[in-house]
């Protein structure tokens, strides 16, 4: 039973993720050692595709938390449902993790409130247990556990960062958006497109990265232009798919959409 119910959280077939520096080999000498990793980079440039990838390559079962401003300690430890045989405990994400040798992935982490996030403290310390207050039960984790969190430090404020005694609990590696060739690679690939068309999406991409501070909050993501890709691939016109897939969604501003919307005819 307890294998089923960790068994849905291994992930089946290779992720494709392509490296771009030593991420792979600095995640596995920190995985030997069970230390707690932080992953910090801009939106859609490939962190939780990473962290699929790493748990695929090290065989390990994946649980994914995706973090917002409403989540409790007990959406990540668990708690007690009623059902026709009375009340039972349902582990939350966290406890799973714990007790079945998980890697759990905590997305976005600054979105969760502080007063959350402190409930994984004492399994990033040399503890490693999970005090459950509600059960009066002391989960103790299990070898092959490890906590991941991801967060945007571009969208860091006074209001939404992590606490000094919680980021000294990680390593962290830095994602970025890669460099031209090899984005052009991952867009071609994950789009089914060929690299001429990739590379003029990519170019597209740097152009409006240049932008930001400058009337965008983020540049164009290495997911958005995928999907503009996957667009163009079913035969959408390379104009239509990238108004669509990449200038609509990312601003409202007309003249900021105006600059982008010539920088895809530029290219196209």
């Amino acid at each position: 039973m307890n294998s089923d119910i960790i068994d849905q959280y291994r992930i089946a077939e290779e992720p494709y993720y392509r490296s771009v520096a030593d991420e792979v080999a600095l995640y596995e000498a920190a995985y030997a050692v069970r230390m707690p990793m932080m992953l910090k980079g801009p939106t859609g440039c490939g962190k939780t595709r990473f962290v699929e990838y790493m748990a695929w390559r090290l065989g390990k079962p994946l649980i994914t938390v995706a973090c917002n401003e409403d989540m409790t300690a007990s959406d990540l430890v668990g708690r007690y449902l009623l059902d026709a045989s009375g009340t039972r405990w349902q582990d939350g994400p966290l406890a799973l993790g714990a007790r079945y040798g998980a890697i759990c992935y905590l997305d976005e982490v600054v979105e969760a409130r502080q007063d959350t996030i402190v409930v994984i403290h004492p399994l990033t310390d040399n503890r490693r247990v999970l005090p459950i207050e509600k059960k009066g039960e002391l989960v103790r984790a299990h070898p092959d556990f490890q906590i991941v969190i991801s967060y945007n430090p571009g969208y860091q404020s006074l209001m939404k960062d992590l606490k000094q005694s919680t980021k000294q609990r990680f390593g962290a590696l830095d994602f970025h958006y890669p460099q031209h060739a090899i984005e052009t690679e991952i867009v071609a690939h994950e789009a089914g497109v060929g690299v001429d068309v990739a590379g003029k999406l990519v170019s597209i991409a740097e152009r409006s990265r240049n932008l930001k501070g400058h009337g965008l909050d983020e540049g164009l993501s290495t997911r958005m232009l995928i999907y503009a890709g996957s667009l163009i691939a079913k035969g959408v016109t390379p104009q239509a798919a990238c108004r669509v897939t990449l200038v609509r969604p990312i601003t409202d501003d007309p003249d900021m959409r105006d600059a982008l919307d010539a920088a895809v005819s530029t290219f196209f």
